[in-house]
């Protein structure tokens, strides 16, 4: 007979933390060591723990793997597009994990040139990511990067398209982004510190010289900044991009004269949010400058880059956030977000014509797509909704005719995109904003105490998480659940002013919202407490960290993705990856006042001894955006405190970072994973 196995239980070796004569004693501190083989030791237990508690769901956890993985068109391709003379396509094949990438020369019935196949890469290695293509201007090579780990950092090699070789030299520790100027000959790229994995480095690499050898173009000194290496649209510029949360800053090169010295555009000011597009002999900017907090789009000549020759294309408005632009020969398109919902602007540069394309759900998603031609008069674009599949829309911008390139199949006899409706909500918050929510089910689920509804946000960074379609997501809504995502402050849904309302000494917004938008629903119906459940993933993590611990009994159960839950500590130490990049996010706790602010919410300092929901939380040994020993804390600690019976799971991929498995299948078993869960506390074994 099979031993059964106790809740793993941590070890507790105090470690005293003092700052702002605050002490805080971690008794979980030492769990940060990744190579110990008593971290990996307790890991496992937990791993094991887990499996043992939940092999009563394993066959309904392969069922609904199965289930959603034939939903999906195995054998599947994108739509083609073209750039500098060749059409480009990812495909997959059935059974096969990976994506395959080729290309085809001037038309779509030429033989086909096959890339990639990752399939084949991803041999021998239990995570594998393939990551910035950048073919060089003659189409002869194309540079790539690599990662077989999970922390992001990527290996950039080149290969050559006429030999198929893959050059000896490689480049380790890149963002696997990279660049080429116009002679075939040089590729600019970004390295990353070895510690932080800031990206703080451009280098210079040419073709046929050893990458020790490559030349320093760029260093950001300051660590609350990243850099970015990229080429304009119009592919004149060689554009170095500095970038932190509240100021950006860019440095210009013409394309033609990669061994000149790149120019300053306009040098950073605190607070000055920037973007560049070039155009003619012209320079488009998106910026806040002058108190726009929605944005607004600005133009200079190449020759005066300066802010005091910006002059205005598109005012401020209070009410529509300018996201983005895309510029092509004879048209200038804008993305904006009014109310909430996204619009598409289409102006010609002539001024003779300016519209926007209709749009006429109550909610739904709608973005700019793969647009690399500069010289076409095809925009594209795709659009979905909770209850449509995604579309991919070529439109034609002088005709106006739509050609729809591609729709998404779902690959399931039962399923009528009819028999589900969405509809958007709005909760009034304590502090009386009104919430939207964005909410889909069945039209046949019943709305009563007794419905399952699952709850869902991420209110961080200025992130709007848009009301899309998911073929996953029908394995809940088809067993009678409701599914909302909360638009709370700290993303952008609203404009700007929704993210400034939802971060540094103003966060807790966020975490109200949710739990506000919760009670709302219990009070109008939709569900109960007893049928309530939160899901969050990363910084959403910490949202969910931080509603348990506020209101616990609002909740059945929560599930926690790699979530950034030790806010204090991690914000504290900055060798960690990101944290000295996220001062203007979270705010520094060096400063007593974001201290105390911080640590009155922060997950883990928080912890009390009370009853807690079901608990899943999930991680990633090797994750660099949030490290695995902040969720493996937090269930050491919850495992002491909680004062009740419920489940608390931590399940740590061994093999995954932050992204968690790499594989489209593999991912899949996390989906059902998190939804056997689910459904077991509801009861539901099939």
């Amino acid at each position: 007979m099979k031993k059964t196995i106790s809740a793993p239980i941590a070890r507790q070796i105090p470690k005293t933390l003092e700052i702002h004569d605050d002490i805080r004693i971690d008794n979980y501190f030492w769990l940060n060591q990744r190579e110990d083989q008593q971290v990996l030791d307790y890991l496992n237990a937990e791993n094991e723990y887990y499996e043992q508690e939940t092999a009563h769901t394993k066959d309904f956890e392969n069922v609904l793997f199965e289930e959603m993985k034939a939903r999906i068109k195995e054998d599947d391709s994108s739509v083609p597009y073209k750039y500098n003379g060749y059409w480009y396509i990812v495909r997959y094949e059935k059974g096969k994990d990976y994506p395959i990438y080729a290309r085809k020369k001037e038309d779509l019935e030429a033989p086909e040139e096959l890339l990639f196949d990752c399939n084949v890469m991803a041999e021998g290695h239990s995570y594998f990511r393939l990551v910035g293509l950048s073919v060089s201007p003659d189409n002869s090579m194309i540079a790539f990067g690599l990662d077989t780990v999970g922390r992001r950092q990527y290996t950039l090699q080149i290969k050559s398209l006429v030999t198929n070789e893959v050059f000896s030299d490689v480049i380790d520790n890149t963002t696997g982004s990279s660049t080429w100027a116009s002679d075939n000959n040089t590729l600019f790229y970004t390295k990353k510190d070895e510690k932080t994995l800031r990206s703080d480095k451009i280098y210079k690499h040419k073709i046929g010289q050893k990458s020790d050898d490559d030349t320093l173009v760029f260093h950001e000194t300051d660590d609350t900044f990243g850099v970015a290496v990229y080429k304009t649209k119009s592919r004149k510029y060689i554009i170095i991009a500095c970038y932190s949360t509240m100021t950006n800053e860019f440095h210009v090169l013409d394309a033609n004269t990669p061994n000149a010295d790149f120019k300053v555009f306009q040098k950073r000011v605190r607070g000055l949010e920037y973007s560049i597009a070039h155009y003619e002999d012209r320079f488009y900017i998106l910026t806040n400058l002058d108190k726009a907090i929605n944005f607004k789009l600005m133009k200079t000549s190449e020759d005066d880059t300066e802010i005091e020759h910006w002059t205005e294309v598109i005012s401020h408005r209070e009410n529509v956030l300018l996201e983005d632009i895309e510029i092509f020969k004879e048209y200038l398109v804008i993305s904006e977000r009014s109310n909430g919902l996204n619009q598409i602007r289409v102006k010609r540069w002539d001024q003779k014509e300016d519209y926007y394309l209709p749009f006429d759900n109550e909610t739904y998603t709608a973005n700019t797509g793969t647009n690399v031609e500069f010289d076409t008069e095809i925009l594209r674009y795709g659009y979905n909704s909770m209850t449509t599949p995604s579309s991919v829309i070529d439109f034609n911008m002088r005709t106006h005719e739509k050609d729809i390139k591609k729709e998404q199949e779902v690959l399931d006899p039962n399923f009528n995109k009819d028999d589900y409706v969405s509809e958007r909500l709005w909760a009034t918050s304590r502090d009386g904003t009104k919430i939207p929510m964005s909410l889909v089910r069945r039209k046949d689920a019943k709305l009563d105490g007794n419905t399952p509804l699952l709850q869902y946000a991420y209110g961080s960074y200025g992130s709007t998480i848009d009301p899309y379609f998911s073929t996953i997501r029908l394995s809940l809504l088809d067993r009678g659940f409701i599914y909302v995502i909360a638009h709370v402050r700290g993303g952008e849904y609203l404009g700007r002013q929704w993210y400034e309302n939802g971060k540094l000494l103003s966060k807790k917004n966020t975490f109200t919202d949710f739990i506000d938008c919760s009670r709302f629903l219990i009070d109008m119906g939709y569900t109960s407490e007893a049928h309530l459940y939160a899901m969050g993933g990363s910084a959403g993590g910490l949202l969910m960290g931080a509603i348990i611990n506020e209101a616990p009994h609002l909740y059945n159960g929560v599930i926690a993705a790699v979530p950034f839950v030790d806010v204090v500590t991690t914000m504290l130490d900055d060798s960690i990856p990101l944290t000295t990049g996220e001062y203007d996010e979270w705010g520094n706790p060096n400063d007593k006042s974001y201290y105390e602010y911080i640590k009155s919410y922060s997950p883990y300092d928080q912890v009390k001894e009370q009853a807690y929901p079901n608990l899943l939380v999930t991680t990633g040994l090797h994750d660099s955006q949030v490290q695995y020993w902040e969720p493996a804390k937090w269930v050491a600690k919850l495992r002491t405190y909680k004062q009740d019976t419920n489940r608390l799971y931590l399940v740590t991929n061994m093999d995954a970072g932050h992204g968690g498995a790499s594989g489209r299948f593999e991912a899949l078993k996390e989906d059902a994973q998190e939804f056997a869960f689910l459904l077991d506390l509801e009861g539901i074994t099939g």
